[in-house]
């Protein structure tokens, strides 16, 4: 799978993922929401790090920049 993640989509990956775990660890989020967030947030780190979104690629979406 080649990378399909740009960089500013790399970016609001991560600040969503660090306020999900900032909103978790504050004791604001509990309960189910929390693991299915947290889990998302986890995702969301995974994805940017590789930058690579299996979702992106079965929809043959890409936010990377074309090779020239």
């Amino acid at each position: 799978m080649k990378v399909n993640l740009g960089s500013i989509d790399r970016l609001v990956r991560v600040l969503l993922a660090i306020v999900i775990g900032i909103t978790i660890f504050n004791g604001s989020l509990t309960g189910v929401w929390a693991w299915v967030l947290g889990a998302f947030g986890v995702v969301l780190l995974l994805t940017s790090t590789v930058s690579r979104c299996p979702i992106y690629f079965m929809l043959g979406m890409s936010t990377a920049k074309k090779a020239k």
